[in-house]
């Protein structure tokens, strides 16, 4: 969505869109070297960084008082265990950031992103009205949103964006899916996964009673209802280029041009997104108990760099015949054969 409204949006739309776009760039290259060293020297994200890896601190907030990268983390404004403050930002990256914490530890028993208890490391009030939110390899970093694109606060308050950024921690420390083309789209589309299970577990839904919505109403209303729509997706805002079917894979050059989306990274998440959306609402229940565990195995112990659509579609095949039974593992398969993608 940036990269279209870079281009076409409104005069302040382009502005708003650039600035994130820079930015974005920049932190996802840093966010692949972090997680490339961690995997290959086999080293600990809180050592990297100077963060703690403790029971007791689990979260941390700061306060980037509308500076950039040189003043991250900013100041300290919310502890572990201590009670909210006057700064509604502050708070709601406290409560998105613990909650996500305790989705993963009570649902999967992973202690934290990297499985052993690195602190969770915040910064609301990133740089001036910018409009994005991202994990940059070693703590969450939130723009205030410039009321251009998303709504003035609206980063913050959308649990299922916190969640889906965390998760890029878990992919990065994990399967370190190679962010371009499909293995970008796949990236995404774990994050998205996620996020959307934070939410519902968060919300006590079944996956019937979901919206499988991400991001809703962060938008600014003439934008759209979402940033995406992993059931219906193509839907979710104005220009959504989101394919949900192999047949409408959109097939981009990863050239640095932001039109181009890292080769469709966000654009084609929408197939597996709707893979996921299809097989849990099938299976039935709480999505976390079994399409999430399902797909939760095989981001973390199934999955390459370089792993395509159709290698993560046979994974979550076979991980579903060895954690429940063949009837799960018909309903996967029949989910990712009604989006194209062979098994």
């Amino acid at each position: 969505m940036l990269g279209r409204l870079a281009v076409d949006g409104t005069p302040k739309q382009r502005e708003a869109a650039v600035r994130a776009l820079a930015t974005s760039a920049a932190i996802r290259s840093q966010r692949a070297v972090m997680g490339r060293l961690n995997r290959q020297l086999n080293l600990n994200i809180g050592q990297m960084v100077g963060f703690a890896v403790t029971p007791q601190r689990r979260l941390t907030i700061y306060d980037n008082k509308t500076n950039g990268r040189t003043f991250l983390p900013g100041v300290r404004a919310r502890d572990w265990g201590q009670p909210p403050v006057e700064d509604a930002a502050v708070n709601q990256a406290y409560d998105g950031s613990s909650a996500t914490y305790e989705f993963y530890r009570d649902v999967y028993k992973r202690n934290s992103l990297d499985g052993v208890g690195l602190e969770l490391v915040s910064s609301v009030h990133y740089g001036v009205g910018f409009d994005n939110a991202f994990w940059d390899g070693s703590q969450m970093v939130y723009g205030d949103g410039s009321g251009r694109i998303f709504q003035i606060g609206g980063l913050t308050r959308s649990l299922d964006v916190i969640a889906h950024e965390l998760t890029h921690g878990i992919t990065e420390l994990t399967a370190g899916l190679v962010y371009s083309k499909q293995s970008g789209a796949l990236n995404e589309s774990f994050s998205d996964v996620f996020g959307s299970l934070v939410k519902q577990y968060s919300l006590k839904q079944s996956a019937a009673e979901a919206d499988w919505m991400i991001g809703e109403g962060i938008l600014v209303p003439a934008l759209g209802a979402a940033l995406r729509s992993m059931m219906n997706p193509g839907t979710a805002y104005s220009g959504d280029r989101q394919p949900g079917h192999m047949d409408d894979y959109v097939d981009l050059p990863d050239n640095n041009d932001p039109r181009n989306d890292n080769g469709g990274v966000h654009i084609n998440s929408g197939i597996p997104n709707h893979a996921f959306a299809l097989a849990a609402t099938a299976l039935g229940g709480k999505s976390w108990e079994k399409a999430g565990k399902i797909w939760y195995k095989v981001l973390t112990t199934r999955l390459r760099p370089n792993s395509q659509f159709d290698e993560a579609a046979q994974a979550t095949v076979d991980v579903a015949g060895s954690l429940f039974s063949s009837t799960e593992q018909d309903i996967v398969h029949n989910a990712w054969k009604e989006v194209g993608v062979r098994t």
